[in-house]
């Protein structure tokens, strides 16, 4: 069986660039990086989520259309289908995830999950917090998911932090 090609394209958004992998079919990672790694190779399905993350950074998208490509066990994918599940602008603790998966005790092992996303924003592991309300575990760096959490408040009319 042969293997689709790959796209890569990048996304300059406000808090780093996004490396966007796809195939003919889906988006395969969606990561921030703090430079170009790979040569691009755009395709019609990069572009498309450049222009929704262009649409989301500008206040204008709440939801992304994509489709997604999820390399992961099916407990990992579980788990992220129950992240698109958190409304934009809102935030849920580690252990309501779990709750959400079904097993309060699974909070270490939905916490392991949420850190192996590959489809940062769009997925948005960005939107659990502590059950304390703090910051905690995003790949991308607190910083971004701090900006990130505020954008989407901001664009609900909320204030955080």
């Amino acid at each position: 069986m042969m293997e689709q090609p790959y796209f890569v394209a990048y996304f300059q958004s406000p808090i780093d660039w996004l490396e966007i992998v796809c195939n003919d079919t889906g988006l395969i990672s969606l990561n921030f990086r703090q430079k170009k790694d790979l040569p691009e190779n755009p395709s019609t399905l990069t572009d498309l989520v450049a222009t929704q993350l262009k649409a989301y950074f500008e206040g204008h998208l709440k939801e992304f259309d994509i489709p997604l490509l999820l390399a992961g066990t099916a407990f990992q994918q579980t788990v992220w289908h129950h992240l698109q599940e958190i409304p934009y602008g809102q935030t849920i603790s580690y252990a309501t995830l779990a709750r959400m998966y079904g097993d309060i005790n699974a909070i270490r092992a939905v916490a392991n999950a949420n850190g192996k996303n590959q489809h940062a924003i769009i997925i948005p592991c960005h939107r659990v917090i502590g059950s304390d309300g703090s910051l905690t575990g995003y790949a991308g760096g607190l910083e971004r998911k701090r900006w990130l959490l505020i954008h989407e408040a901001q664009q609900n009319g909320q204030t955080l932090f």
